[in-house]
């Protein structure tokens, strides 16, 4: 099931937008307008959890939906007949298709300036602007909001997934003195919990940004047909509760014992928590087949999975009565490196960290836990977690420009931007948002993605990934403290 994930192709719907009336609008803009510019952001929401995002995913978007000849003859037929149903009126406007695709040979005439993918951006600024290229097609920007909207997703994965990472590193780095493993310290579990296949592929390829280790097939593949990453993430042989349990309850040890046997090298997880995780750990782990797990190496460790429970008050203690542990160079406890133990029961951002600072309480040491997290990775979200916006800001009406704005008086928070926008990193170091046209274009950080059915850029994983990884202050508390202040008075004062 899960290796034929993106196998077969979404139906390209070409000019069809998924919600909203957009079919309409072109009748309701005023006369003689040329130009429609408009730009997507995750807004500045006083006491959010998040400060900055990251940005990825479009690229994906823009191969899958809107590269080449997105209008043909076929499909301006099927949407007339489409909505003349839907809205019971002839409100398609056909001739505009027509002439797309006769003028431009089916190709939108539309610009995308972007931030490059994997960039780490405070919220508050443009992530990236649209614009139409051709004056007869300027209902076209807004037309694909609703499909370049859907950028809030995996933009909010890869910025969840890059929290997940802070709190992994700094408990890390703060237990053993290193970060070493730390790519491996999450591993996706969340592809059955998703909504779609495509939710898979976009959800888990984000994680990937941040991280090399995966359940989600359906993200590995989307990584690979559209970042270049042969192999973007790993895993390993795993028990599930239906292998375990088909042996019986009396046959417990001899479940264990099969999978240890069908695979002697490489690590493997185990789950043992199927009937009482305290007797698996103590007496069949930790007595039964003792020497069996002590015959394995670090690379062929055996990974124990509660998955139920808390570790830090749990198996730790079991584990190191039965198999011992010794001190790492920060004095924290290790157990074994043929033993570990992967936490995949009710993970998110807070129980993570709940969970390594019991155990650093504790004594132990961040390298004997990874955790595998699932709806708090690619599920419990949406819109509004980062509150991401697609507004129109700028016009074009009888030669003459026109910034353009909302300011709800019944919401101020959701006020737009004015007129073009540009980003550029100020003198202090910070990424900051110039409107009204005022930006300098050499300091403009916004590129060229997508022009005339074109992408003019094409980002690898690897490229991305390095865009994303994290500063040596969001390792280091202290220097992570005195940086998180800067930009909060930043923030404060209103500079972007």
């Amino acid at each position: 099931h899960s290796e034929r994930t993106g196998a077969a192709p979404l139906k390209r719907w070409g000019f069809m937008p998924r919600s909203r009336l957009y079919i309409t609008h072109y009748k309701q803009y005023p006369p003689n307008i040329s130009n429609i510019y408009s730009y997507f952001e995750c807004r500045r929401k006083k006491g959010s959890q998040f400060s900055e995002v990251v940005f990825f995913g479009l690229q994906y978007l823009l191969k899958k939906y809107l590269l080449g000849q997105v209008v043909t003859e076929e499909k301006i037929q099927e949407a007339k007949v489409f909505y003349q149903m839907h809205f019971k009126q002839a409100v398609f406007d056909e001739e505009s298709w027509r002439k797309i695709l006769e003028k431009h040979d089916g190709r939108l005439p539309i610009r995308i300036k972007a931030i490059p993918e994997g960039t780490i951006i405070p919220r508050g600024n443009v992530l990236f602007t649209v614009e139409n290229t051709d004056p007869e097609f300027y209902w076209l920007t807004n037309y694909i909001e609703t499909m370049l909207l859907q950028m809030w997703y995996p933009i909010t994965v890869a910025t969840i997934s890059r929290e997940f990472k802070k709190i992994l590193a700094k408990h890390l780095k703060a237990t053993s003195g290193s970060l070493e493993g730390l790519d491996l310290k999450l591993h996706d579990f969340g592809y059955r919990g998703v909504s779609s296949q495509e939710s898979a592929a976009l959800g888990g390829a984000a994680h990937l940004v941040n991280f090399c280790s995966t359940d989600t097939v359906a993200g590995l593949l989307m990584a690979q047909r559209y970042y270049s990453c042969p192999m973007a993430g790993f895993s390993i042989p795993a028990a599930e509760h239906s292998t375990i349990i088909s042996w019986g309850r009396s046959r417990e040890k001899e479940a264990f014992e099969r999978v240890l046997e069908q695979f002697p090298s490489g690590p493997v997880s185990v789950v043992s928590d199927s009937y009482d995780i305290f007797n698996a750990c103590k007496n069949i782990w930790g007595d039964k087949l003792k020497e069996r797990v002590m015959e394995r190496s670090q690379d062929s460790c055996l990974v124990i999975r509660p998955d139920s429970g808390d570790p830090a008050e749990t198996l730790i203690e079991i584990l190191e009565e039965c198999f011992g542990c010794s001190l790492n160079v920060m004095g924290y406890k290790v157990l074994p490196s043929y033993l570990r133990i992967i936490q995949g029961d009710g993970i998110d951002l807070s129980s993570v960290d709940e969970i390594l600072q019991k155990l650093a309480d504790e004594g132990w040491s961040a390298e004997n836990v990874v955790f595998g997290c699932g709806s708090a990775l690619l599920q419990k979200l949406n819109r509004d977690t980062l509150n991401c916006a697609f507004k129109c800001s700028y016009v074009e009406s009888n030669g003459k420009g026109m910034d353009v704005y909302k300011q709800p008086v019944t919401d101020p928070s959701k006020g737009s931007k004015r007129g073009r926008l540009s980003l550029r990193r100020n003198s202090d170091g910070f990424l900051e948002t110039i409107e009204k046209g005022a930006g300098k274009p050499e300091e403009d950080l916004l590129v060229t993605v997508f022009e005339n059915g074109s992408l003019v850029l094409d980002y690898s994983l690897e490229e991305i990934r390095k865009n994303a990884r994290l500063r040596d202050e969001e390792v280091n508390p202290t220097l992570h403290n005195h940086e998180q202040e800067l930009l909060h008075n930043h923030i404060i004062n209103g500079i972007h």
